[in-house]
């Protein structure tokens, strides 16, 4: 899979221009406020179809402008492709692949496979364990689309449940509706588990050995799943699941909220023993960081035979010596696009000066 070219019209501060990239290191640089992470930005929403920065689509739109254009040109399979994006300021979407629009956002997931990285992402230790799930379900979703496809029917159901719990007083009408949702949510909620549990058996290798390296061998990191319920078939999942729901109901009228579900589960990240998302040094956060997305990098050729595109925004300028020569190393034989004020490592690249 390789990046040939970004084509921006409205996007952020892009009024109309043109990127080319090549193959192995690219290297934007620029001013801070530029518009280097602008570039990144509109590489994610078209492999993703969202923003990872705004969950507001209005804000990628110029100022001044009605509507915001990306288009992103790929080789892939000894092909090439397109992916068109545009959003307007009354919120419609429009995507298109080869010219074809697309029904539903799942559509342009798998089309261009990113790992993207940036200062915010060490928040992926020490913060919540939303930021965890973010990080297995991004991941799924891009290589899987039917784990896509339940994660977002899951999240509907959960609202309404949630909806339901706040609103509703009666609790035999509650129960009574909640019948059908949850045999719903217990079958959604399996196949999140199952595909989690498998996600975290396959990179907890690649992190560890990731993190080892990274750390000159002083470090061991392991990674597990965190759910309440065990690992095992999906009809034992599913079962678990409903069960677990029907144990919480009281607990649920009480609070007005599901209080059981994927939606709540972690990834626990523990260094030497001890759990990182409560001691480790901001040193070691950024070591695990860095050992989950190139760890999902492995996952993403292990799964589908093609490296993914590697978006580093603005994050050698966090790192210190050590640790930026050994993600180098690491990303060696991908497509990379890296952000930063200055680049002063002696490797091959192809410049790409902000503004040209």
């Amino acid at each position: 899979m390789h990046l040939e070219s970004v084509t921006l019209k409205n996007f952020r501060n892009y009024q109309d221009k043109t990127v080319l990239f090549k193959d192995g290191l690219n290297i934007i640089v620029g001013q801070n406020a530029s518009g280097k992470t602008n570039l990144l930005e509109s590489v994610y929403v078209a492999g993703i179809g969202r923003s990872p920065r705004t969950n507001k689509y209005k804000d990628m739109i110029r100022w001044g402008s009605e509507y915001a254009y990306i288009k992103v040109t790929i080789k892939k399979n000894k092909s090439t492709h397109t992916i068109e994006y545009s959003i307007d300021r009354q919120d419609k979407k429009r995507i298109a692949i080869d010219g074809i629009p697309l029904v539903k956002l799942s559509e342009i997931l798998g089309m261009l496979n990113i790992v993207f990285f940036s200062p915010d992402e060490m928040k992926l230790v020490k913060e919540s364990p939303v930021e965890r799930r973010r990080f297995m379900d991004i991941s799924l979703s891009q290589q899987n689309k039917n784990y896509f496809n339940a994660l977002s029917k899951y999240n509907a159901i959960v609202a309404q449940r949630n909806k339901l719990l706040k609103e509703e007083h009666n609790p035999d009408k509650i129960k009574e509706m909640l019948y059908g949702w949850d045999s719903q949510l217990a079958s959604y909620g399996a196949t999140i588990i199952l595909k989690r549990y498998e996600f975290i058996e396959k990179i907890k290798v690649f992190a560890r050995n990731t993190h080892s390296e990274i750390s000159n061998n002083s470090e061991n990191l392991q990674l597990e799943y965190e759910c309440e319920i065990p690992q095992g078939e999906i009809s034992s999942i599913k079962e678990e699941f409903l069960k677990k729901l029907n144990e919480n109901f009281e607990k649920d009228l009480s609070l007005q909220y599901t209080s059981f579900g994927c939606h709540r589960d972690d990834i626990s990240i523990k260094i030497n023993g001890v759990d990182a998302r409560k001691f480790a040094s901001q040193g070691q956060q950024r070591t695990v960081a860095l050992s989950l997305k190139l760890a999902e990098i492995s996952f993403f050729e292990s799964e589908t035979g093609e490296k993914p595109v590697l978006l580093l925004d603005d994050v050698l300028s966090e790192l210190d010596a050590s640790r930026r020569e050994k993600l180098l190393k690491l990303s060696a034989g991908l497509q990379t696009l890296i952000t930063c004020t200055e680049f002063e490592e002696n490797l091959n690249h192809n410049l790409i000066k902000i503004p040209q």
